[in-house]
């Protein structure tokens, strides 16, 4: 009872806070000038990535690296296949063009270092601080870029005639911060049950962190990106994908590993980070094809998902 208590409570508070977290940071792009898609690659992919960053350190110092690394392979799969799959079958994903000549890039780039990284068979300090110098370098071009491009080209949302009021702007400042808040606890009660339950099946640490841990720390980006989804939010949408899956790998194996280093899983190395690189590929091909995400191509991708976690089973079960 105590366990389906935690989950009940996990899912209310991602379901609320990821909506809070939406509806403030779009608001905040409008009043400040941001685009959505760089609050989506920054504000947002790193609130909602936050989850995997304590899971995935907290297991490294528990001494457990099948959690700790399979956490961010099986996040990066489950944004991919399972989320961006879902959301696109709701409602198609449309892509700048722009940005994503950009952004698409760094994921590539990122998803490369982590498989080198995985096959050299530890996540060590200089590794750590590669990929971390790797993430602000992408940062601050992504935010320098698109300050520089709104100067040449001033947003209508922020105009002479228009001013935004404090009180407006900090009511969504509290949004967001109510909605980073309510999805890092929300998954923290999400993964703590899940655990829980899977550990009375003795199910091995790779797989709980490919699937329960992985899926259970993904939930804010679910709830956000179809929350954005939804509301006519591509840019947040796709954004927040992309922008989660470049700050999993730099930003959180990055610091899991200069805090404490990691042997990687042979069952990770052999097989898993050759999906998570497979299907970073699809959706560069689905991405640059007609530059949007169709309905087919949600079900191509969720089908994927659905298939991966069948095989994972079996071999959990084998």
């Amino acid at each position: 009872m105590d366990t389906a208590f935690l989950i009940l409570i996990g899912l209310a508070a991602l379901v609320i806070g990821g909506d809070l977290l939406v509806r403030g940071a779009v608001e905040l792009a409008r009043l400040i000038g941001l685009s959505p898609l760089v609050i989506g690659l920054t504000l947002v992919g790193f609130g909602t990535s936050t989850p995997e960053l304590v899971t995935s350190i907290q297991a490294a110092f528990a001494g457990s690296p099948g959690i700790a690394v399979g956490n961010v392979v099986g996040s990066n799969i489950a944004n991919t296949l399972l989320i961006l799959g879902f959301a696109a079958v709701l409602a198609p994903l449309a892509i700048d063009k722009i940005a994503f000549r950009r952004d698409g890039i760094v994921l590539l780039i990122s998803t490369l270092m982590c498989f080198a990284a995985i096959q050299y068979g530890q996540l060590s300090p200089l590794i750590g601080a590669i990929f971390i110098a790797a993430l602000l370098s992408y940062v601050v071009y992504t935010v320098v870029q698109e300050r520089s491009s709104q100067t040449a080209t001033p947003s209508p949302a922020i105009s002479d005639q228009e001013s935004p009021p404090q009180g407006k702007l900090w009511i969504n400042v509290l949004f967001v911060i109510a909605g980073l808040t309510m999805t890092i606890i929300g998954a923290k009660f999400l993964v703590s049950g899940a655990i829980n339950i899977a550990s009375n099946f003795g199910v091995s640490e790779a797989v709980i962190g490919l699937t329960i841990v992985a899926v259970g720390t993904s939930l804010p980006e679910l709830v956000t990106t179809i929350a954005a989804a939804r509301r006519g939010q591509s840019d947040i949408a796709f954004g927040n994908i992309v922008g989660s899956n470049i700050f999993n790998i730099l930003f959180i194996l990055g610091s899991t590993a200069l805090i404490k280093p990691i042997q990687v899983p042979k069952t990770i190395a052999s097989v898993d980070i050759y999906v998570m690189l497979a299907v970073t590929i699809l959706l560069l091909i689905f991405a640059v094809t007609r530059w949007r995400i169709t309905r087919i191509e949600g079900a191509i991708l969720l089908s994927t998902y659905i298939l991966y976690s069948l095989w994972l089973g079996l071999a959990a079960a084998s």
